[in-house]
């Protein structure tokens, strides 16, 4: 009998087809795969014209009860209107269910979503961004009707010190980085201890970058609900706007403007944002080592695992953890640092849909 991570990865294009018309829908002969490399998501279209969009669920990833409730938070944000890639119902009413021909191997979960065309905002003007306040002030209000109590929450402990844990035990650390490396992301998790204490956690969409909106008609829609967790409102606000110049701080200020129009927002937890922006950096570098078993990773990252990989990312969490350091008042600021670097030195897009 196979295994339920070989089957995920040899989905085929009939199999996904069989899982749809298993949901009592008929299909036309399209299935094309769609940009995401932690699950596997497929257009199908219908005999009737119509098209829907299948994800299939990597195993072991997420439970059955962890699924639904990111389930859950997409029906919490539909009843309040706000714009979402909503969910199709089996005939048994359920969001969820397992995918054909996989249940002797423990089961691939897949659900379905109606298709939400459209492109990513193109142009963050003053207006765009007051809009992207508003429909995230309205994401959280959605998000604060119920806890998930299932979903993991972000933390520290899972996205740095856990994901350190990984890349020892993996020996992907080279000698030459590897004590600068842990030493400064262990450092940037105490940091994060101390300012996420006393912060109120919610759910929230976790993974909220402008790839993950797309405007059509004149309406924002939010999409990929996969890494929604119980985490601080700020993790959705920095990934809109990663940067950390002027000019994003004055966006950012725009983008509240629009917020608190709908929502009050704690402007002292803008100190979270840069242990949030370490912590993504040191998950993605464990989720790379976790996923490296996957041909599509190597294929994709072939850069990551080198020496030059490795200097990079350690040079930039020494910076970090030297910025959080002067900000805390533990060493004297030095004015030039850090203004340098831009967005792309800390911002991946690792599921695009």
């Amino acid at each position: 009998m196979r295994a339920v991570s070989d089957l995920f990865l040899s989905l085929t294009p009939e199999a996904v087809l069989d899982a749809v018309e298993a949901a009592g829908l008929r299909c036309a002969s399209a299935c094309n795969p769609l940009n995401s490399y932690e699950n596997r998501v497929y257009e199908v279209g219908l005999e009737d014209g119509d098209r829907v969009i299948a994800k299939f669920y990597r195993p072991h990833r997420w439970t059955r009860e962890q699924i639904l409730e990111e389930h859950a938070f997409i029906d919490d944000c539909h009843e309040d209107e706000i714009p979402v890639t909503t969910l199709r119902r089996f005939p048994n009413g359920s969001s969820l269910e397992i995918c054909p021909g996989t249940e002797d191997a423990g089961g691939i979960f897949y659900a379905l979503f109606e298709r939400r065309g459209g492109r990513a905002p193109e142009e963050l003007s003053d207006e765009m961004l007051e809009r992207l306040g508003m429909l995230v002030a309205r994401l959280h209000n959605a998000g604060a009707k119920r806890p998930a109590r299932h979903r993991h929450g972000l933390t520290p402990d899972r996205f740095i010190r856990d994901s350190v844990a990984v890349l020892k035990e993996k020996r992907l650390l080279p000698e030459g980085w590897r004590d600068a490396y842990v030493e400064a992301a262990l450092a940037i998790a105490d940091v994060a201890d101390r300012r996420l204490a006393g912060v109120p956690l919610q759910r929230i969409h976790g993974d909220l970058h402008l790839g993950n909106l797309v405007e059509r008609g004149g309406i924002l829609n939010v999409l990929d609900f996969d890494d929604s967790c119980m985490g601080p409102v700020a993790q959705d606000m920095w990934l809109v706007l990663p940067g950390r110049d002027g000019e994003a701080r004055r966006q950012r200020e725009v983008f509240l403007e629009g917020y608190e129009q709908l929502r009050s927002f704690d402007r002292s937890t803008l100190r979270l944002i840069e242990p949030l922006r370490a912590m993504r950096i040191v998950h993605y570098s464990a989720w790379l080592a976790r996923r490296w078993h996957d041909p599509a990773f190597p294929a994709t990252w072939p850069h990551f695992g080198t020496e030059e990989y490795w200097m990079n990312e350690t040079r930039v969490l020494m910076e970090t953890r030297t910025l959080l350091e002067e900000e805390d008042g533990m060493i004297m600021p030095d004015d030039s640092r850090g203004q340098e670097l831009t967005n792309k030195d800390f911002f991946w897009d690792w599921d695009e849909k």
